[in-house]
């Protein structure tokens, strides 16, 4: 078992309150969040680009090992990531995940890297998490 953390704190209230978020690795060490960064384009980060980043780590990580255990050493896995944050009645819902893969790796067949990245989508920690639809995106180079 493994365990992380990460903590924030918000000062003011809605729209006028201002937030940080900080990692216990330090990466995000007091990473300003709010209204303006969640839907205004304002500089900081939000929750959706962190489940996007979380998501896109988690299942890129969770191919290459697919791939290493299928006899793949050599190559390049590059995935983006977009959440989608939708009105839900009075409040919002993140409704989607989606993952697109650009994948160079010499020797696999187009149905073996189709087949170990649909197992990943489907069984990465975070995609398990995701209460919402998940989709994929595979393109194989070569």
């Amino acid at each position: 078992m493994t365990t992380n953390s990460a903590s924030a704190r918000y000062e003011g209230f809605g729209k006028n309150g201002k937030g940080a978020i900080s990692t216990r690795s330090g990466v995000l060490s007091d990473q300003p969040y709010g209204f303006g960064t969640r839907f205004e384009g304002q500089p900081g980060t939000n929750p959706e680009e962190l489940i996007a980043a979380a998501h896109a780590a988690c299942f890129t990580m969770a191919t290459s090992f697919a791939l290493a255990s299928a006899g793949h050493d050599v190559g390049t896995l590059e995935t983006n990531c977009v959440v989608t944050l939708d009105k839900d009645g009075a409040g919002f819902k993140v409704t989607r995940s989606e993952l697109s893969l650009s994948a160079t790796i010499p020797g696999i067949s187009q149905e073996d890297f189709a087949s170990i990245a649909d197992d990943a989508k489907a069984n990465c920690p975070i995609s398990k998490l995701l209460n919402c639809e998940v989709t994929l995106e595979k393109s194989l180079a070569g």
